[in-house]
C-alpha cells in the first residue's frame, strides 16, 4: 500500500486555516449543496482565495441569500447561483448544458441522509440516486470542462457511514431486500469513495484528480431525518471508545477544502481522507478509517459501468 498522505492539519483545523496562503484567482469552482451546512463554508473558503464559485442548489432563494452573504464576508463578487436537483436527471443535464468553459474544482457536497424510502421518477432509491448517481452524472457530464482546466480536482464528500454497507450490486435499488435508511445511506457513501477510485484512474491522463473524504460529525440540516437519540448514539460511537464533540461547520469543511486546494495533494487521486489527513484502513470496533471494499478497484470499475448503464437505461 502507498504511504498515507499526512498534513500539518487536524480535526480541529478550519477551512480558513487550510486555504490560508492559497491563491485561486482565475479558478472556477462548483459546490453542490452550497447553500447549507458545510457547503456554505466550503464555498466561502474557495471565494476567500479568489475563486469564481457557483452554488449549485435546489433552493434558489437560499442560494441567493448565501451568495450575498459570501460576497459580503469575502469581498469576492464572483459568486453565482445555479439550479441543480441531483435526484432529477433532467436538472443535472440542464446544469451541464449551461456550463461553459473550464472547471477547476468540483465539490460533490450535497446529499440526503437516512431518509425514509423514496424513489425517483426512474424508480431509483433516493439516497443512491442523489448522493451517487446525480453526482456521477454531473461529474461525467462536466468531464470536458474539467479536462480543459488542466489539473482539475473533483471532491467526493463521503462519510464514515460508508462503513455501514458496501455497494450491494445484487440489489442496489432495494427492489428485493428490506429497505433500511442507514444501510442505504452507507451504500451511497461507499459509492462516493468507489467513484473517486475509478475516476482518478480513468481521468489521470486528463490531469484530473478525484478524492473522497469524511468531513466529520457536524450538526446540519443533513440530519433532518435523524432523531436526537440516534444522533447522540452516533456521536458516542463515531470515534470508538472516545466520544469526540461535534465539529463546527468551519471544521467540517476543512477536509473538503484540503482535498480541493492543497498543494500537498497535487497529482494525488483515488484516496479517502478524514480529519485533514489520508485515512488509515478501518479497524474493527471503530468508526474511523476506510473500509477495504470502498477502495476495491474491481468494485470501483463495476460501479462505474453499472452507473453508466443505469443512467442510459
Amino acid at each position: 500500500m502507498a504511504e498515507l498522505i499526512t498534513t500539518p492539519f487536524s480535526r480541529e483545523s478550519t477551512a480558513a486555516e487550510v486555504i490560508d496562503g492559497i491563491d485561486l484567482s482565475g479558478k472556477r469552482a462548483i459546490v453542490t449543496g452550497g447553500a447549507s451546512g458545510i457547503g456554505v463554508e466550503t464555498a466561502r473558503a474557495l471565494a476567500s482565495a479568489g475563486a469564481e464559485v457557483v452554488l449549485a442548489v435546489r433552493n434558489l432563494e437560499a442560494g441567493a441569500r448565501t451568495a450575498a452573504e459570501i460576497v459580503d464576508s469575502t469581498g469576492n463578487s464572483q459568486i453565482r447561483v445555479s439550479p441543480l436537483d441531483l435526484a432529477d436527471q433532467k436538472s443535472v443535464a440542464a446544469f451541464v448544458a449551461d456550463w461553459d468553459g473550464p472547471l477547476h474544482i468540483l465539490v460533490n457536497n450535497a446529499g440526503v441522509m437516512a431518509s425514509p424510502l423514496a424513489r425517483t421518477a426512474e424508480g431509483w432509491e433516493m439516497q443512491f440516486a442523489t448522493n451517487h448517481l446525480g453526482h456521477f452524472a454531473l461529474a461525467t457530464g462536466l468531464h470536458r470542462a474539467l479536462a480543459a482546466a488542466g489539473g482539475a480536482r473533483v471532491v467526493a464528500v463521503s462519510s464514515a457511514a460508508h462503513l455501514r454497507s458496501p455497494v450491494v450490486f445484487e440489489d442496489i435499488q432495494f427492489n428485493h431486500r428490506e429497505y433500511e435508511p442507514w444501510t442505504a445511506y452507507g451504500q451511497s457513501k461507499t459509492a462516493n469513495v468507489l467513484f473517486a477510485v475509478e475516476g482518478a484512474k480513468r481521468w489521470a491522463d486528463d490531469g484530473i484528480t478525484v478524492n473522497a473524504l469524511h468531513p466529520g460529525g457536524i450538526r446540519t440540516n443533513l440530519q433532518r431525518h435523524v432523531s436526537e437519540e440516534e444522533l447522540s448514539r452516533m456521536r458516542q460511537t463515531t470515534g470508538g471508545s472516545a466520544a469526540p464533540s461535534w465539529k463546527t461547520v468551519e471544521q467540517g469543511a476543512a477536509t473538503s477544502i484540503l482535498v480541493a486546494t492543497s498543494p500537498l495533494l497535487d497529482g494525488i487521486g483515488g484516496r479517502y481522507f478524514e480529519d485533514c489527513n489520508e485515512a488509515a484502513p478501518h479497524q474493527p470496533g471503530t468508526r474511523t478509517g476506510v473500509a477495504a471494499y470502498a477502495l476495491d478497484p474491481e468494485a470501483a470499475t463495476r460501479l462505474w459501468v453499472v452507473s453508466e448503464q443505469t443512467l442510459a437505461a
